[in-house]
């Protein structure tokens, strides 16, 4: 089924490369200025030709559509570039704002380069949208994209952004979720945590806890779907305590970071998150 587009004045937009943003889930969240362009653009680069393909034919419009990933070589980047240089040309990811954890950064980092106007066609976007309805403080935050896969890798960078004191925000996949939410309660067992799961969508939910109380949930209700995963920022009690190194030297003669950052934490009271952090430190000096 097509929709009749809104009754609007059709303008061709000017050439250069335009980042449109399309909806995370509901359809209606496209924007008049988005569907303009896409009507207007000679060319669409897009994640995937199939899934731009069944947007374009749900708001009936036809356009030319050019794959373009991070797999994709040089000369195809150069094609669309030269191509902006004299008509207008769409950069759409599959869903939400593009270069957000998306394809599209050499692509415009090179447009801008030669010379080529870049315009921002704002829309949705699945982080700002998480971070607006899960009650966690807004007014400083870090969107750091998906977590590692591998536990030990996913410790480390969460181990990484102890000190940062702003809201975390990141993309998680349904089958991580509850192994990443395990992880962060190793770290900070105290802080407040959220779950934003299929934004815009009938079963949209924001579910908020601490990890441990959120990881049982999911483990017993697995989840589905789109999912981001917000950490509130550290509380005071999570203060660096420098005082703490020497015995942090000491338990790293004989273990690793992890396990000396949990012996000096038992001896101290100090949180573990911040002293793996602090054991990851002195351990490259």
């Amino acid at each position: 089924m097509t929709v009749e587009l809104p009754s609007i004045p059709a303008t061709i937009p000017e050439p250069g490369l335009y980042i449109v943003a399309t909806p995370i889930g509901n359809l209606g969240d496209i924007t008049l200025r988005a569907l303009n362009v896409l009507q207007g653009a000679a060319v669409i680069a897009c994640e995937d030709t199939r899934v731009t393909g069944k947007l374009l034919k749900h708001f009936g419009i036809k356009g030319r559509l050019q794959r373009l990933d991070d797999h994709a070589p040089p000369e195809v980047r150069a094609r669309i570039i030269d191509e902006a240089r004299g008509s207008a040309v769409a950069l759409v990811s599959d869903a939400g704002t593009p270069l957000i954890s998306d394809p599209g950064y050499r692509l415009v980092r090179e447009a801008r380069e030669a010379d080529v106007n870049v315009v921002s066609i704002p829309g949705a976007c699945a982080a700002v949208s998480a971070l607006s309805i899960a009650g966690l403080p807004s007014d400083r935050f870090l969107f750091a994209g998906f977590l590692p896969a591998k536990d030990k890798a996913r410790g480390e960078a969460l181990a990484g952004l102890a000190k940062v004191a702003a809201t975390l925000v990141f993309y998680e996949t349904a089958p991580r979720l509850e192994r990443s939410l395990r992880a962060i309660a190793e770290l900070w067992p105290d802080r407040e945590v959220a779950v934003a799961r299929e934004l815009t969508k009938m079963h949209e939910e924001c579910r908020s806890g601490t990890a441990t109380s959120l990881a049982a949930h999911y483990a017993a209700h697995p989840p589905k779907g789109e999912i981001v995963l917000l950490i509130g920022p550290p509380t005071e009690a999570e203060a660096p305590i420098l005082d703490a190194d020497a015995l942090l030297r000491a338990a790293l003669v004989d273990s690793g970071p992890g396990k000396a950052a949990g012996i000096v934490a038992k001896a101290t009271g100090i949180d573990r998150a911040t002293l793996y952090a602090r054991a990851l430190e002195l351990k490259d000096e």
